[in-house]
């Protein structure tokens, strides 16, 4: 045991807890990078990852990063009692795992109550995440798997109210309905606490898009009073410390893209049990080279939704949607929200694709719910809609989120530097390659830079003459435009077919 000076570092670590240590320290007491210790101050008692510096703190000094703990747990300043922490037992039940074995639930609820206290490192929780890719899984290990994230955290409660969720699995580019849905739905008298991820490798996550006009950091209070208040919300799940297991997984899962399915189902419906949702809606859209290429795939996914489901305690509806083009025109942040806005005002050109998915979402929930009778969902939907209804609703939540009264009476504004992309030739979109659309939007900013994105002139079946534009790209920066507008000229992520009558031009034989 060492007795060392607290200093606290500016740098955040993405809430893992790290301890920096002098190597001359790290020696004394025997530490290595990557090595677990147990830091004590009075009755604080943390469990930190080491890292190991020459000179970055000095001998008799540990550095601790931003976001490490909580603002009364800071040690900054203090001194602080450190010495090696023993490996958890559940790096033995990993080891299981990857030996092929199935854990019982106890022991996968441990696992993911080591993980948010931070006793396992990034690669032991990797290893857990990829044993399930080597390996089956049951369905008590599921359960337990999405029990365990739900527990891990908090749960909201709406008591005496009907609480509904909604998610789509993601992988395609606009796509914005969670904005329309949720307030139809609750105009409607649903009660739903929506909450939302930022994008991670997409041009905007939900919580991007609403970002652009109000608050949606909030903490768990707040939810419960906004909710109370107005029926409903779309923050960022983020800050209510809803599901804080997943939100470490995730961050896990990103650089090699890892999404095991046990951890894909999990993820959703602990977030929809921690929302206190009893009726929840899944949007599985399906595309080839989207995330999900086959109807097959989508319902055996359904399948197991609706059986994790019954085992969470929640009632759960899947939908398989066309996932082929992006939905709406706007990709990114500020082009998303202005979509949305347009849909709810009806203005003329507010995109069809959007407005029409939003309310066969929105009408299958009201079924679901038995808010409308069979059949009479999307009429219900509709009326709200079209009625402002839905849009009086939707500025309720934005104002009781934090933003203007006035936010839906003018659009945001998108990027000040902007290009088009023209067709080089008469032709007929035949359909999107999503992932390079995407690239080419996140190149220009998105979804950092709010006004960063793509607007879309073309969807599929279009028939474009040779320089009509197919999109433009908007950006906040020049250096960005260019690099976006480099990359869209080399693969714009249009399908085109060129036309009959452009093909027989060019035809020597046929001209003759």
């Amino acid at each position: 045991m060492i007795k060392l000076k607290g200093r606290r570092i500016d740098i955040e670590t993405g809430g893992r807890k790290i301890a920096l240590l002098n190597r001359e320290d790290a020696g004394e007491v025997g530490l290595h990078s990557n090595d677990r210790a147990i830091l004590r101050h009075n009755t604080i008692e943390k469990i930190f990852l080491v890292d190991v510096t020459r000179d970055v703190v000095k001998k008799g000094e540990i550095g601790l990063f931003e976001g490490n703990t909580d603002d009364d747990e800071r040690m900054d300043g203090k001194v602080v009692q450190v010495e090696p922490a023993k490996s958890p037992r559940t790096t033995g039940f990993i080891k299981r795992r990857l030996a092929g074995e199935y854990l019982a639930p106890a022991e996968i609820k441990e696992i993911i109550s080591d993980v948010v206290e931070n006793k396992l490192s990034d690669i032991e929780a990797v290893f857990f995440m990829g044993s399930y890719y080597s390996h089956d899984f049951n369905e008590d290990e599921l359960s337990a798997l999405a029990e365990g994230m739900a527990e891990a955290g908090k749960t909201l409660s709406f008591p005496g109210k009907l609480v509904a969720s909604k998610h789509c699995t993601g992988g395609v580019p606009g796509n914005r309905t969670t904005m329309l849905v949720i307030p139809i739905c609750v105009a409607a008298g649903l009660t739903m606490a929506k909450t939302s991820a930022r994008a991670i490798s997409s041009p905007a996550g939900t919580s991007d898009v609403m970002e652009v006009l109000c608050s949606v950091d909030h903490t768990f209070e707040g939810v419960t009073k906004i909710v109370n208040t107005v029926g409903g919300c779309i923050i960022w799940n983020g800050a209510v410390n809803l599901s804080p297991a997943d939100d470490r997984l995730n961050q896990l899962r990103y650089p090699l893209r890892l999404d095991p399915e046990p951890f894909l189902l999990a993820s959703i419906l602990s977030k929809k049990k921690a929302e206190g949702a009893k009726k929840v809606l899944i949007d599985i859209p399906i595309a080839r080279g989207g995330k999900f290429e086959s109807e097959e795939r989508g319902r055996s996914l359904a399948k197991k939704f609706r059986s994790l489901g019954k085992n969470l305690g929640l009632d759960v509806q899947v939908v398989l949607t066309a996932g082929d083009q992006p939905i709406g025109n706007g990709i990114g942040p500020a082009l998303e929200a202005i979509d949305v806005l347009k849909v709810l005002e009806g203005a003329k050109d507010a995109p069809d694709d959007l407005r029409k998915k939003a309310i066969t979402l929105a009408g299958l929930l009201l079924e679901h719910c038995e808010v409308a009778k069979e059949g009479e969902g999307e009429g219900m939907a509709e009326e709200i809609l079209s009625s402002g209804k839905a849009l009086r609703k939707f500025q309720e939540i934005v104002e009781a989120q934090g933003g203007a009264k006035g936010v839906t009476s003018s659009f945001p504004k998108p990027g000040g530097f902007r290009r088009k992309v023209f067709a080089d030739s008469d032709c007929t979109v035949f359909g999107f390659n999503n992932s390079q659309l995407t690239k080419v939007a996140r190149f220009a900013g998105a979804p950092k830079n709010k006004g960063a994105g793509i607007y879309l002139f073309v969807h599929k079946g279009s028939q474009v003459k040779k320089g009509d534009p197919f999109f433009e790209i908007y950006s906040e920066n020049q250096e960005k435009l260019n690099f976006a507008f480099n990359e869209a000229v080399g693969d714009p992520g249009i399908v085109m077919q060129k036309s009959v009558l452009e093909i027989i031009g060019k035809n020597t034989d046929i001209d003759q």
